[in-house]
Formats: structure tokens, sequence, C-alpha cells
């Protein structure tokens, strides 16, 4: 790591205040030099449009560039003095131009600040050993429902290299298996890979895909304070139980519970292929019944009763429409999105 790349990591130029300090645009890159030790060097200072800094030490006598200052083991109070004085300016640089950053890469600040701006979280650093690992934690469950961290990319794969940032989110088991498939996502680094994924930020993932994943993940870690409902997405399998014939003899049925339902909570029935729809919304009036059942199809050791509220056209919820919102499996009970829930009720109105 260059002088340069470790003084000005985790910050974020302003490039009005380039001005102000001095700098001249020379195109996309703006310069400044300055010289010390009496006039005998000249440093040049460029910093380019994404922000990148460099800089270069001329012996202003000979006209040559001066790099021993760069040498880690030259030793002497000459070298010592040059190294001192352009690490002087660096720093006045950092401090007057520069914005003071949680990381070291562009989206993950930009996801960081989002967080911030949804759910009022700020990154913990929590690590002494790893001062680059932030969690997000739920403020009212206390449980952590991102980590982001810096580290070697072989980590991740082995046949790349190079520090990366990336952000530990917990995830369905059947959506983590989709997601692997994609560029950008990856096993889950130091997480139980059956409920987290990694997700890489370095702009592969745009942030907008970054930030649905994200509130999904929040979702898991919500408190059901005072009773109050959560929505449930819970698939049907027509082949295997004609729900339809079951509502016509009921409107209260009984069904398989395998996730943390209150009740109050609402349920709605994704209905497999051929419908591949969502057609029916329930109230859930009862959890936790004893029932055991098990079959070369399904296992259920406990049930719950389900209130039959609304039923929907196949296709007004389809897979297709369910994936805009970032749902690319339905194998098991899963938290139902706030954004999903706003689109189904904003609908229904």
């Amino acid at each position: 790591m260059t002088i340069e790349e470790e003084l000005f990591r985790k910050t974020k130029v302003d490039f009005d205040k380039l001005h102000k300090y001095g700098f001249q645009k020379d195109k996309s890159v703006y310069k400044y030099s300055k010289n010390i030790m009496n006039n005998t060097f000249r440093i040049d200072i460029e910093i380019n449009k994404y922000g990148i800094v460099k800089g270069k030490i001329y012996d202003l006598a000979f006209g040559d560039e001066y790099t021993n200052f760069r040498i880690e083991d030259s030793t002497g109070f000459f070298v010592g003095q040059v190294k001192d004085e352009f690490k002087s300016l660096l720093k006045d640089i950092k401090n007057k131009c520069f914005i003071k950053e949680n990381f070291i890469f562009e989206q993950s600040n930009k996801i960081a600040n989002a967080i911030k701006e949804k759910y009022g979280d700020k990154p913990e650093f929590e690590w002494e050993k790893f001062p680059g690992y932030a969690t997000f934690r739920n403020k009212d469950s206390k449980k952590w429902y991102g980590i982001i961290m810096n580290l070697d990319k072989n980590k991740l794969d082995e046949k790349s290299t190079g520090e990366v940032e990336i952000i530990d989110i917990k995830a369905e088991p059947e959506e983590i298996e989709y997601l692997l498939k994609q560029d950008g996502f990856y096993p889950a680094y130091h997480m139980n890979k059956k409920s987290w994924i990694t997700v890489i930020l370095n702009n592969t993932i745009p942030d907008e895909k970054v930030m649905s994943l994200i509130e999904k993940s929040y979702s898991y870690t919500v408190v059901n304070k005072n009773n109050s409902k959560h929505e449930w997405i819970v698939p049907a399998n027509p082949k295997y139980f004609d729900i339809e014939k079951a509502l016509k003899e009921n409107n209260t049925i009984l069904w398989k519970q395998s996730s943390d339902i209150k009740i109050n909570d609402i349920v709605y029935l994704y209905v497999a292929a051929p419908y591949s729809s969502i057609m029916y919304k329930f109230k859930v009036a009862e959890v936790n019944i004893p029932y055991k059942y098990k079959d070369k199809n399904i296992k259920i050791q406990k049930a719950m009763k389900i209130d039959l509220i609304k039923r929907y056209k196949k296709g007004k919820f389809s897979f297709t429409k369910l994936k805009d919102f970032g749902i690319n499996a339905i194998r098991s009970q899963r938290y139902m999105s706030l954004t999903l829930s706003k689109y189904i009720n904003k609908i229904e109105e």
C-alpha cells in the first residue's frame, strides 16, 4: 500500500475545497505543487476525477524524480525529512479537502448511508482486531441484519486477489441457492451459509438490488411488538392438496406451520404451477397446533388454522410479478417484504 493509499483510506474528496486550497484543474485532473526544504525539492500532487491521490517529489537541483523516500528500508535523517514533508502536505490536504468515510469503497458508503436513511441504523464497529468490520443491528430486536467487511478477494474466489468490501445479509435457503448462480454473490463469509449470503460491494450488483435484499434481511429481525401482524408468503402445491375443494367445505382450514407465525398474522397462499400465483389471503386464527404427519411429499410437525379473507384471480400476483420484488423461488414459508406488501394492498384498494 502506498503512502497516499494509506493516508486517504476511507475518505472522499470535496472538489470545491480543492480549488480553495490552490489546486488547478487540468482536464479531469487536479494539480498542486509546493517547494520544500529551502526550494531544493518540489512536491507535485495530482487528484483524478475519482478522488485518487498520487504524489511525486522532484530534486530541483538535478531535475530528476526523487524516489528514495518510498523505499521501506531506506534510513537516514535526510530521507526521513523528505518523507515527513511529503506526509505533512498530504495530511493537510486530507484535513482541508477530504471528508471522512466509514468504509473504503464508494458503494459500501452509499449502502451504509441508505441503511441509515431507511432504518436509522448506523454501522457499529465492534471488533478492535477487525477495524473494517461493521454490523447493522435492528435497534428493537438487537439482531444483526447486515455486516460489512473488508478482505482479500481470494477468500471468496481463489482465482482473484485485491482488497474488496462485502456485506453479509440474511436470506431464505432457496433464494441463496438462486443468487449464488449470479455474479457478485458468494457463500456467506464467516456466517451460517444456510441463512446468510455474501454480496460484493464493487458495483457488480446495483444499489437498488442490494437494498432490496437488505430490506428482506431486516424483515427477519423485526420484533412482533404488541402482537402486531406480520405478513407471509406460504407455498401450496395443487398436485398434493386441492385447496379450493377444502375452502368450499369451510373457509377456515388447517395448514402446515414451519415458521414463527403468530395469531393475527396475514398469510398469502402462493399456488404453484399451473397457477404460479398468489391466489388467497388468510388471517391466522390459531398457531402451534400439534400435528404429526409424514408421507413422501410432506412432513408436518405443527399446524395453524387460517381464515380466508380474500381470493385473487390467477395471474394478478403471478410469479413473474413477484420476481420484480426480488422473489426468485417460493419453496417454504417466508416473510413478505414491505414493498411487496404495500404493492398488494394498494392494488386491493
